[in-house]
């Protein structure tokens, strides 16, 4: 008997070192992102801020649940070639087996903008953002289809808010001057 127990114990230790090494779920949530947000926000330059972002973004594409992974591969893959019919079918599949995974609301968002549906898209929006407020892509989507609506004051709100999270993030302070003349006028 004493045997048996001493085989188990390497055993045992063997299990929780695997268990141990199992990928985590890494989405919005992941504890990896308060730091690369830090980072991200005091980052000074395009160049220092884009691998950050980059990172992030890699670990909101992970939804740590193998079906919501393959959905999202593959709406992304039908996406990218073309084919928005097979990618929203998926992406619409995506946001019901994982509505709690902010990503998947994003990409159907993304498709919905470029199907031109842009208040269905702000619905998506609405619903990364309330599960990832710091998520920067949305911020910037929601800016697209505010000004696509034409609510250039809504959309440069979001673009601020935007700043707040990825001030380097490239392209942006010049859309926020040209929406702020827009809207507030030049300054005096």
């Amino acid at each position: 008997m004493r045997w048996r127990r001493s085989a188990l114990v390497p055993l045992l230790a063997a299990l929780a070192m695997l268990a141990a090494a199992r990928p985590v779920a890494a989405d919005q949530k992941d504890p990896r992102l308060v730091p690369l947000f830090e980072q991200l926000r005091a980052a000074d330059s395009p160049d220092v801020a884009r691998p950050l972002a980059g990172r992030i973004w890699s670990i909101w594409m992970e939804a740590g649940n193998p079906t919501a992974d393959r959905l999202l591969a593959t709406g992304v893959a039908a996406m990218d070639i073309g084919q928005y019919g097979v990618a929203l079918r998926y992406f619409d599949r995506l946001v019901t087996v994982a509505p709690d995974f902010a990503e998947g609301w994003n990409k159907r968002a993304t498709l919905l903008y470029m199907l031109r549906r842009y208040a269905d898209s702000v619905q998506d929006i609405m619903r990364v953002l309330a599960l990832e407020p710091r998520h920067f892509g949305a911020l910037s989507g929601l800016a697209l289809c505010d000004e696509e609506l034409g609510k250039k004051a809504e959309a440069l709100l979001a673009l601020r808010r935007t700043a707040a999270i990825y001030p380097s993030m490239p392209g942006l302070k010049q859309r926020i001057d040209s929406l702020q003349k827009s809207v507030e006028g030049e300054p005096i």
